[in-house]
């Protein structure tokens, strides 16, 4: 008896497949994976593999409303050593920003406040950036220093997370999150709220919206060009446009190498004057 209903329990799993692949081949609609919880996909974003460490090429190029274009070379390096993750960019073109540089350091500890440095040549010092100006846009950008530390991670401490639902962006399933900062956090991130579309199957951003503080629309944030580079999922353009300004800024990767060694010295603030 054991092994008629084995037999039988087979045969019925089978027949349920053969039929949901009838009812994909007829058009039918298939039943939806269920929605995961805000807090879940957002655990899952910071769960991401980004690789030990990384090296590329990151090329600013920033547009006002009128047209007129400004690009900006850098090396940008990323380091993790535990949890902790260790980001340093050095501007290298044009002959106006080269030796500029910034570093980060995003602490893993609830309630530790992250570290912030930027080197400016013509100042000749590194000036520590506090918490408090996080929201600030980085060197003319449309990216706050806030954006560049995370970059496609979360601050999972910062937020409240909520999904709305599901939504197909460039083709691809998402998860549509709000995220809205916890009071006290509000005004450093510059944010009132933000809406998240987080690819479904490898829980990668493909766009965001933000509302400043008093809850106007402020900007779009577009992940594009998304590839496997050493088996890792890497976005290698993003596009921000400022809705209040008209302002527009691209951060295009290219170079891109998960496998070299980079040394533990490039994350100093004395290597932020000397460059890497």
């Amino acid at each position: 008896m054991k092994q008629v209903s084995l037999r039988f329990r087979s045969l019925a799993a089978a027949s349920f497949l053969l039929a949901m692949g009838a009812r994909a081949l007829m058009g039918e609609p298939m039943s939806p994976a269920p929605l995961l919880d805000g807090n879940e996909i957002a655990r899952r974003i910071n769960a991401r593999d980004e690789g030990a460490s990384s090296a590329q090429t990151m090329v600013i190029e920033t547009t006002d409303r009128r047209g007129k274009s400004r690009v900006r070379e850098t090396r940008i390096f990323r380091k993790y050593v535990g949890e902790e993750k260790r980001t340093a960019i050095f501007f290298e073109e044009p002959r106006s920003v080269k030796g500029t540089a910034f570093l980060t350091i995003d602490y893993p500890e609830a309630g530790r406040d992250d570290d912030l440095w930027l080197y400016l040549p013509a100042a000749r010092k590194v000036r520590r950036i506090s918490m408090a100006n996080r929201g600030q846009y980085f060197l003319g950008t449309d990216f706050t220093y806030e954006d560049m530390k995370k970059s496609t991670k979360v601050a999972l401490e910062d937020y409240e997370w909520k999904t709305l639902g599901e939504e197909v962006v460039d083709g691809r399933r998402c998860f549509l999150l709000e995220a809205v900062p916890v009071s006290e956090v509000s005004n450093e991130l510059g944010y009132s709220r933000s809406r998240q579309w987080v690819d479904a199957e490898i829980f990668i951003f493909r766009k965001i919206q933000a509302w400043d503080v008093q809850g106007n629309e402020l900007k779009t944030i577009e992940f594009k060009d998304i590839s496997q580079v050493h088996g890792i999922w890497t976005v290698h353009r993003i596009e921000a446009h400022n809705h209040k300004t008209g302002h527009h800024s691209v951060l295009a990767f290219s170079n891109v190498d998960y496998a070299s060694e980079v040394k533990d010295d490039l994350f100093t603030p004395q290597a932020l004057r000397r460059g890497p």
